[in-house]
């Protein structure tokens, strides 16, 4: 929830895929200093399903058909849901492009992190000085958080940045520093709600960390196995629909409260619903021209997996 109404957050990342060993077609230099490729997606929703992928070659800037493969991603979230939209972006698509592109989108928010480039951090605490509200958060350590708006040229409204400015003169084991230490977190937004609010949000973002690595390992993705690209390309789309169906599975399995896994899970990892549904012990007979599953008297998941077919049978 952000401010009085409800989004639906739609997370666009870069996720380098390590292929260094290989001389398969696209592999090059990733920033990450690794070589391989650097595919771009987008996750909607908490849950995090994938409503849009393209693989690219490892040297690729992050912001390269950026402002298209937005634009792309947002018309493939519309087919999912009417809800307002919050897309989140690191500042690798800090980009006047990407603006634009969620200004001319209807019912579409966003929070892009701001790239700082040259601009030092001294001149970003003047700024939070005199603009933000100061918090001590503890001895030697005070955070200033606020919003400017300033009018840019092809934009109907004033564009707003929202700012955190940390600065620490005694760190966490009482040292008193020499000099200050100064953090700067700056976001682009179109949401109206409180600075502190618009960094939480923000830092849900991270969460997009965790499917890439559900796609990377639980469905062993990383290492692509073709030499030519197209071909790769194919796989890699392959299995982020394998990656949606389990996910839609596991998000199944969790809408009534007979798996042995509980304890408040809002989201079903990829490598679970492999190990526990996908995989569950059977036996298969053939008798009166019919398929029979047995399942075992004491299967633990078997309820689960009952419903979860039931479901979508």
């Amino acid at each position: 929830t952000a401010g009085e109404h409800t989004v639906i957050p739609l997370d666009i990342d870069v996720s380098p895929f390590d292929n260094s060993g290989t001389k398969k077609e696209g592999v090059s230099l990733t920033y990450k200093g690794t070589f391989g490729y650097a595919p771009i997606f987008a996750y909607l929703g908490q849950e995090g399903y994938s409503v849009n992928v393209q693989l690219r070659e490892g040297s690729t800037h992050s912001q390269k058909d950026g402002a298209d493969f937005l634009r792309e991603s947002i018309q493939y979230a519309r087919r999912i849901t009417k809800e307002r939209l919050l897309v989140r972006m690191d500042s690798a698509h800090d980009s006047l492009e990407n603006l634009q592109v969620c200004h001319a989108e209807p019912e579409v928010d966003y929070i892009i992190k701001v790239n700082l480039r040259n601009t030092s951090k001294e001149s970003w605490l003047r700024i939070a000085e005199d603009k933000g509200m100061a918090c001590e958060q503890r001895p030697g350590k005070t955070e200033y958080m606020g919003v400017i708006a300033f009018p840019e040229k092809g934009f109907d409204q004033a564009l707003r940045q929202v700012f955190q400015v940390i600065v620490r003169t005694i760190d966490r084991e009482g040292q008193m520093l020499l000099f200050p230490e100064i953090e700067v977190n700056v976001y682009w937004t179109s949401l109206t709600c409180s600075p502190w609010r618009v960094i939480e949000l923000y830092r849900d973002h991270g969460t997009s960390e965790q499917f890439h690595s559900e796609l990377k390992t639980d469905l062993d993705l990383e290492r692509l196995p073709a030499g030519k690209f197209d071909t790769n390309d194919l796989v890699l789309h392959a299995g982020v629909f394998a990656y949606n169906l389990l996910r839609i599975m596991g998000q199944e399995s969790l809408r009534q409260d007979d798996a042995p896994i509980r304890g408040g899970v809002q989201r079903r990892r990829i490598r679970t619903v492999i190990q526990n549904i996908v995989y569950i012990a059977a036996r298969v007979s053939r008798h009166a021209r019919q398929t029979i599953f047995n399942f075992g008297r004491y299967s633990p998941w078997f309820q689960t997996v009952r419903r979860v077919y039931q479901a979508f049978a």
